[in-house]
């Protein structure tokens, strides 16, 4: 489904509000994943919660889903909205998201163990998902 996005610009009224999970995904180095190679759009891995999980869980399956990561969440960052970033979808929704932000560490990347040391360039995701660049090498390459 095609979608705009939509931050302080003239926009349809939002029709939807819901919940949604990002994650503040930091490597042993101190680097945040932010850019997403897929639309290199700069923004944290994360979505909106389905019905019969918990947030936590949502980032969690989020991260995985964009980034074949698997990951510990260790705290949550704060709660973030605004009414002037909306999303509009070609079947008529415009929602405006309500996103809980969680910081988190990775556990696994595909089958490489990530300890102290490691790095992100050169590894690839069990699912192939090569979507996302952190500190200008690329995460699951």
């Amino acid at each position: 489904m095609a979608r705009r996005d939509y931050f302080y610009d003239p926009a349809p009224k939002p029709n939807s509000i819901r919940p949604a999970a990002a994650v503040a995904l930091f490597d042993s180095g101190g680097n945040i994943l932010l850019r997403r190679k897929d639309n290199d759009k700069w923004t944290m891995p994360g979505g909106t919660l389905d019905f019969g999980e918990s947030l936590t869980d949502c980032a969690i399956r989020e991260v995985h889903e964009e980034t074949g990561l698997q990951i510990r969440i260790t705290g949550l960052i704060g709660t973030y909205t605004d009414p002037h970033i909306l999303i509009a979808y070609s079947d008529g929704e415009v929602r405006q998201e309500f996103t809980f932000v969680y910081a988190a560490e990775i556990e696994f990347c595909g089958s490489i163990l990530f300890t102290s040391g490691a790095g992100f360039t050169g590894v690839e995701s069990a699912n192939d998902r090569r979507r996302w660049s952190i500190g200008g090498s690329f995460c699951c390459e």
